[in-house]
């Protein structure tokens, strides 16, 4: 293994494999590590959503137009099947309640250039025919889209190593190097390599990656559990989520007040059916630690909830079910940029349930501020040192 790099990446899920391709497509020496193999975390563990209607008018709505513009036409750039396709999406209304919050999301997303409307319960159905009758509505944006996550994730990786990438798998960093407040290299279970610059991927990991460093990230895993269906003809329009999903995705602190074991999971849905016909069922969002197990509660639970807003999936066989950790962080933005006091130290992390719809303006942004010193946004609500409090030197 070389012993030198100008640029060292921690993490092969898409976000990772992402910063790898923008960076070398700039011209820049790249090795990533990864301690198991490409997408083996929470990329390969999601469903394959890129839903921009879900994001708060802002920087995180800005952030994921960007990323759909850049979605149009990035299979062609990566010259690999990653399967996109812009569907379009809905998010269900159950009351009167949610009705007016929504009213006052879309409002606010339509002001700042996103194609969403409420539509009533009538004209819902029409997109949507298996919805149930007691829906008030729902809001339509013709703006989101699918992709096959996996695919995505390797069709990056397979980009950046055409353009000179080192990507090395099974290999884990144990230990980062740093001298009077700057990088120096990783120590890898292959061996050490100096760098100049340490960018830190690892998802729902990177608190453990930056603990190396001296310092604290404010990233928590959480877990989302997703049921798979055997193949059907086609029956979900688009991507579906709920209204109750929004609210659990921005306020954990409900969840954990509440005796109903649903909302106590975070159960809330996600619905979207794949290319081959599979329908993808969510989700849980669980703060459980590093635990990616399955439960038969969370099962009974997100069943329950899908089949009261969509009831005609009663009658679709169960193949499988599995698990993934989003990286979550308090505000519900990712940390994207340098560290201050730490020259040379990078982190892309924190995305949680946004990292495949945020992953090429992700790649994007830190390419940007590594190469130019800036990017086409101002980034700095995305640094760490806004979480000041809690964020010091160890």
């Amino acid at each position: 293994m070389k012993k030198t790099s100008e640029i060292v990446i921690i993490g092969g899920g898409v976000i990772g494999t992402s910063t790898a391709y923008y960076l070398t497509k700039r011209g820049k020496e790249v090795v990533l590590f990864e301690k198991n193999d490409l997408a083996s975390g929470a990329s390969g563990a999601c469903d394959q959503d890129i839903i921009l209607q879900s994001k708060n008018p802002g920087i995180h709505l800005q952030l994921a137009m960007k990323s759909a513009e850049i979605y149009k036409t990035l299979e062609a750039e990566l010259e690999h099947p990653i399967e996109y396709e812009n569907t379009g999406g809905m998010i269900l209304i159950e009351t009167e309640e949610e009705l007016e919050i929504m009213r006052d999301f879309v409002k606010r997303q339509q002001q700042v250039g996103l194609e969403v409307e409420i539509l009533d319960l009538k004209q819902a159905r029409e997109l949507q025919p298996g919805l149930s009758r007691h829906l008030v509505g729902s809001t339509y944006s013709p703006q989101d889209a699918h992709v096959n996550s996996m695919e995505l994730t390797l069709g990056f990786a397979k980009a950046a190593r055409k353009q000179g990438a080192r990507i090395m798998l099974h290999t884990e960093v144990v230990g980062i190097k740093q001298r009077n407040g700057r990088v120096q290299g990783v120590v890898t279970s292959r061996g050490d390599v100096d760098c100049e610059i340490v960018i830190n991927c690892a998802g729902a990991w990177a608190p453990k990656i930056a603990e190396m460093i001296g310092l604290t990230i404010p990233i928590k895993p959480r877990r989302g559990q997703i049921i798979v269906t055997e193949e059907v003809a086609p029956y979900v329009m688009g991507d579906v989520l709920s209204a109750r999903y929004i609210v659990a995705k921005y306020n954990p602190e409900i969840l954990e007040n509440s005796s109903d074991p649903g909302i106590k999971l975070g159960v809330g849905l996600s619905l979207s059916q794949t290319q081959k016909g599979n329908i993808l069922i969510g989700a849980t969002r669980e703060f459980v630690g590093y635990n990616t197990d399955v439960t038969r509660t969370g099962l009974k639970e997100i069943l329950k909830n899908a089949t009261r807003l969509v009831p005609g999936l009663k009658g679709m066989n169960i193949i499988r079910m599995f698990a993934g950790l989003r990286p979550y962080t308090p505000d519900g933005l990712p940390i994207i940029g340098p560290v201050e006091g730490i020259e040379g130290f990078f982190v892309a992390a924190g995305h949680e349930g946004d990292g495949i719809a945020l992953s090429p303006v992700t790649g994007k942004i830190v390419s940007d501020l590594i190469v130019d010193g800036k990017t086409f946004i101002d980034v700095s609500r995305l640094a760490l040192e806004r979480f000041a409090k809690n964020n010091k030197k160890a």
